[in-house]
């Protein structure tokens, strides 16, 4: 469990392919803070430890997590945002983030506001029921509030302290980014589901 928090950025340092799955060294700042089978958010996608270098820690993911998440564009050099799991004697300053991507989502706009960021997002109709206006969203792991939305779109603003500790500043117009909605959101979905 999560809280869409960053703790830190990651740099991917080397991918290799297992078959279906892509194992991926990553270089961060809490690297040697973690530990072997610990849970840890890497771009919102709950990923385990499996080996930890000076400085590097090692993660495989599975053809599951490669079809629902943009794991698959991760390359040499691609920053994203890491975060160990949540501590239950802390305070929740984001949202519960379980680090289970629920689908992708495209960047559609981007506007430089001088001084903060507007990014528009657009996903799948069939999730259309999972978000509210003003409500909590995980974008690549990190805890937004979504605003001005639509059946499939929606819009999310940044201050400056998320845009420079975030990998958020590298999101263009194009760009691949996980999804998870409010977990909530989703159990109170599925109750007006089965009371039909």
């Amino acid at each position: 469990m999560f809280t869409g928090i960053i703790e830190a950025l990651g740099q991917i340092k080397a991918v290799t392919n297992q078959g279906t799955n892509k194992t991926f060294w990553i270089s961060s700042s809490i690297s040697d803070e973690l530990k072997v089978d610990q849970s840890v958010s890497h771009d919102g996608v709950c990923l385990t430890v499996e080996e930890i270098k000076t400085g590097k820690h090692r993660v495989t993911a599975i053809n599951e997590t490669l079809k629902k998440t943009c794991l698959e564009g991760w390359k040499p050099g691609t920053q994203i945002n890491l975060e160990r799991c949540m501590q239950m004697n802390g305070r929740l300053d984001g949202h519960i983030v379980q680090g289970h991507v629920d689908t992708i989502a495209v960047c559609i706009d981007r506007k430089d506001l001088d001084g903060s960021w507007e990014y528009r997002f657009e996903f799948s109709k069939a999730f259309a029921t999972l978000i509210i206006e003003k409500g909590s969203i995980s974008v690549n792991g990190t805890s937004l509030t979504i605003f001005d939305i639509t059946e499939n779109a929606f819009t999310v603003a940044i201050i400056p302290y998320t845009y420079e500790h975030t990998s958020i500043g590298r999101i263009t117009v194009g760009s691949v980014v996980n999804i998870e909605f409010d977990l909530i959101g989703k159990y109170v979905n599925r109750t007006q589901l089965l009371n039909t």
